[in-house]
């Protein structure tokens, strides 16, 4: 059964432009860019003011969780200093 298993080389599975230089390359992979960059689908205005006010609303509740875990740590960092001596 494994002898009747056609081969493929690799030459044929994996296109190389090895005639293009780098400036050939470095085109090529802009005008890549630029046509993936089409197809994105780009939020609409209120949609970027909502996704923003999000964002900073999430990371001012973040920002006051980690405030009051140091300044809780820190009160029973002096806590302990003080029963200690």
């Amino acid at each position: 059964m494994a002898e009747n298993k056609k081969e493929v080389s690799t030459a044929a599975v994996k296109k190389v432009d090895t005639k293009l230089g780098f400036g050939g390359r470095t085109a090529k992979w802009f005008r890549e860019m630029r046509s993936e960059l089409k197809k994105v689908v780009w939020p609409t205005p209120k949609q970027l003011v909502n996704n923003t006010g999000v964002s900073l609303v999430v990371m001012a509740g973040s920002a006051v969780v980690l405030w009051a875990f140091d300044f809780i740590a820190d009160q029973g960092v002096q806590l302990l200093l003080k029963i200690g001596g």
